[in-house]
């Protein structure tokens, strides 16, 4: 599986790295939404991001927003994770993530979910 992880925590991107690449997936890392679009735009392949939802200079929403209307990978999973108010970003947009997760996470969870999530696309 080839991922991409999304959050301003390097914390949150180093653990999620590394619980991916222990089971021998590929994993890139972006600190923000900019930076996930210029990886998505350099890369092709993915099968899931994973971003947080409140970032600098790109959230997760914009990013989200950026991904469904790209027509390349629209149809691509994005698992969500915020320690903000969930229902709230469940209606702050019309477009909406596969899974959005609360803070703090078990990254295991996280692990379980996105492996899923990727099933299901690739099917």
């Amino acid at each position: 599986m080839k991922v991409l992880v999304v959050d301003d925590d390097a914390i949150n991107r180093l653990i999620l790295r590394k619980v991916f690449e222990k089971e021998n997936h590929q994993v890139f890392t972006a600190n923000n939404g900019v930076e996930a679009i210029t990886i998505l735009e350099d890369e092709s392949g993915f099968n899931l991001v994973i971003t947080d939802i409140m970032m600098p200079q790109m959230d997760g929403l914009e990013l989200l927003a950026k991904i469904k209307l790209n027509k390349n990978i629209k149809n691509l999973p994005i698992i969500g994770i915020t320690s903000g108010n969930i229902e709230y970003f469940k209606k702050a947009t019309k477009l909406s993530f596969d899974i959005l997760l609360q803070k703090p996470m078990d990254f295991y969870e996280i692990y379980s979910i996105a492996q899923e999530q990727a099933r299901k696309w690739l099917n």
